[in-house]
């Protein structure tokens, strides 16, 4: 493929819901522009842009594919996005890289939550917005419904470019408003027609006509006083509307039988923004003669290539030549081999120029997020915003032994994969893998499996309690033992209190008079004491909340040693600690979910059977959703991003963070101490 220049190349990312055609889609133009010699099936899993294993076996996307095609003096680099939830960061990544994004709903079908949540995301992040209604010539399938369903939510902004003619259910022919041609197609290929003379055509001419007069005060005038649009005015509204994002072109097509998907194609080389005016960044305009300055927005780790790196480049241009400047690491390393990506399969090239996409292989030093640059003139970009994972799992090897293979096999995915968290709890001593969602964990563990050879299995993390007290008590810990040598003789005095402050536990000696205990047994004193509030003495979780106090001992000058006061301060401990009121402590989390107005009452019933306290609630600041803070017990908290997605269908999101530990009711302690015997009794 030859190289373009920045005015001549579009950067278009498909979004939208799952399941509604956005593969297929990308097929059919990939095929009509002849960047494949077949037309690939989802269900046949032959695709150029499904080319994963897991998609394959899925039969749905489960991360970003780029695939470059040309039409029309024009290069269109097609960036396919997942339209599951679960895998949401790959339509991060798309969002970053393009110009515009095309919003793929089908026919008969109502603004879907995939849909919204890609057209926030591409408002979000300042880029131009086109809807691709398919599946036109569906049984059942009703265009007209789906364009009234994203018009009662855009309003003037919706302009209708390619619909269909319909006699009865079945679509006769397509009408491009913007040439005023109308066109049938058999076995893919088209054939003009006489514009057909029909109302709802005519409906949809006038609600054209209306949003390309928005984009420009002097077609306003021209509009109101009924004058003809010519095709140059309109090409020039459309184009400057969808610039200015104040113009959402809709085309109708049919990507299975790639009906009208050619009309698409035009619009997208006419009327979509050109990476040459839209790709520049702040002060960094794209400008090909300029410095290096490109944004690393996909990492994939190829088992045949290698690491691959994903690149944006918004000014200059990538050679071989030029080194590889990463701003967060402030070190360079050698371009490794160029490459242009066309779904699964490679195609070198010599250069990646201003306003492209291409891959650079084995950049070592280089993730997701990076900006690469010229040393000399040294430029930031903003990173991909990736979606916070919010389901998290304790991960188990099916092998012993095989830890740290799964420690390094998800350290690698985490490459590819911002949306993947992975940690060791230091406290419960579980590793920890966190995502979006289940199906996102099933293919995290599927990758896993196949890439890295580890099978493991998934469970309910364990949480991490702590122990504490309530009572005031004071102990003696005497330790005395004569073993026929020196012996041993330790005696302390200690006072236990709860402690509010913000340490942990707190150690004092300063009421030891007379020198009852001599100062250099003060540390070992201390020492014992942690020791002990390590592993509390009713379910084994770490003690908090205590304050100890040294006030009296006695000491012989010959037996007694560091060992011999810090055993007797441990006795001290375990005599006092079953008298003080101990009780278990439970940490509770800060919630602050986002819902659709009508699902709030569900949401507050779900919290309420998690134990949680609703602090409080009101709009947020998207239109219909709520928002709604609550403190919930974290034990409580396993399944509620499945719950909460479900109720919603997909719109709710939270975050849940951390705020502090206070006392467990008694079912709940007694059922901590229960699991702790029989976690005990498993390892003996």
């Amino acid at each position: 493929m030859k190289v373009y220049n920045a005015k001549n190349i579009r950067n278009i990312a498909l979004g939208g819901h799952g399941g509604r055609g956005k593969t297929t889609l990308a097929e059919a133009m990939l095929y009509l522009a002849k960047a494949t010699e077949r037309l690939g099936r989802v269900a046949d899993s032959n695709t150029v842009l499904d080319y994963d294993a897991e998609e394959k076996r899925r039969k749905a996307s489960v991360s970003t594919a780029i695939a470059p095609l040309e039409w029309k003096d024009t290069k269109i680099n097609i960036i396919d996005t997942p339209g599951l939830f679960d895998f949401a960061g790959g339509l991060s990544e798309g969002v970053r890289a393009a110009e515009c994004l095309l919003i793929v709903a089908a026919a008969g079908a109502g603004y879907d939550v995939g849909a919204e949540k890609a057209f926030r995301a591409a408002k979000q992040r300042g880029i131009s917005k086109m809807f691709a209604v398919t599946r036109c010539d569906a049984e059942n399938a009703d265009f007209y419904k789906t364009f009234d369903a994203l018009k009662s939510v855009h309003e003037t902004e919706l302009c209708p470019v390619v619909v269909p003619y319909m006699e009865g259910d079945a679509v006769k022919a397509y009408v491009n408003l913007a040439t005023n041609k109308a066109y049938t197609y058999a076995n893919g290929k088209a054939a003009e027609i006489a514009v057909p003379d029909d109302a709802r055509i005519s409906e949809m001419r006038d609600i054209f006509n209306e949003a390309i007069a928005n984009a420009d005060e002097e077609l306003m005038e021209k509009f109101f006083e009924g004058e003809e649009f010519t095709a140059e005015e309109i090409k020039k509204g459309l184009s400057s509307g969808v610039a200015d994002g104040i113009i959402y072109p809709v085309f109708a097509c049919s990507g299975y039988m790639t009906d009208a998907v050619d009309l698409l194609l035009d619009g997208i080389a006419e009327f979509a923004p050109g990476a040459a005016d839209y790709a520049g960044e702040g002060d960094v305009k794209c400008d090909e003669n300029g410095t290096l300055a490109a944004i690393c927005f996909k990492t994939v780790a190829d088992p045949f290539v290698g690491k691959m790196s994903f690149f944006k480049v918004v000014s200059g241009k990538i050679t071989a030549d030029e080194p590889a400047y990463c701003v967060r690491t402030g070190e360079s390393e050698r371009m490794g081999k160029i490459i242009i990506p066309r779904g699964g399969r490679q195609e070198d090239a010599s250069v990646i120029p201003a306003g492209d996409i291409g891959v650079v292989t084995k950049l070592s030093g280089v993730v997701t997020g990076d900006t690469i640059c010229s040393p000399k003139d040294i430029v930031e970009l903003a990173g991909v915003s990736f979606p916070a994972p919010c389901l998290s799992m304790a991960v188990k090897v099916r092998k012993k032994g095989e830890e740290e293979k799964v420690a390094s096999g998800l350290t690698r995915l985490m490459e590819e994969d911002p949306t993947i968290k992975f940690e060791v709890n230091k406290e419960t001593r579980e590793q920890i893998l966190s995502g979006l969602g289940e199906q996102h964990l099933d293919v995290v563990l599927s990758k896993l499996k196949s890439k890295f050879g580890v099978e493991v299995d998934l469970s309910v993390p364990k949480v991490a309690y702590r122990e504490t007290i309530r009572k005031t008590v004071e102990k003696q810990g005497r330790h005395k033992k004569q073993t026929g040598g020196h012996g041993q003789f330790g005696d302390v005095y200690i006072r236990f209190e709860p402690y509010s402050g913000e340490e942990d536990f707190v150690f004092t000696s300063d009421e030891v008079v007379g020198g009852a205990v001599p100062k250099n047994y003060f540390p070992a004193v201390e020492k014992g004491l942690r020791e002990c509030i390590a592993k509390g003495l009713i379910a084994g979780y770490p003690m908090v909340g205590i304050k100890a106090a040294l006030y009296f001992g006695s000491y012989h000058p010959v037996d007694s040693s560091e060992m011999a006061f810090k055993t007797a301060a441990q006795l001290a401990f375990k005599a006092a600690i079953n008298e003080a009121a101990p009780t278990i402590l439970e940490p509770i989390g800060t919630l602050k979910a986002y819902m659709p107005d009508e699902n709030l009452g569900d949401i507050m019933g779900d919290i309420t059977k998690r134990r949680g306290r609703v602090l409080g609630m009101g709009p947020s600041d998207e239109p219909k959703m709520q928002e709604l803070v609550a403190e919930v017990p974290m034990a409580e908290m396993g399944d509620f991003s499945t719950v909460l997605r479900s109720v919603t269908a997909g719109r709710g999101y939270f975050s849940f963070d951390f705020a502090r530990y206070e006392d467990a009711p008694a079912n709940i302690q007694q059922k901590v101490i229960e699991e702790a015997k029989k976690a005990a009794a498993e390892e003996e």
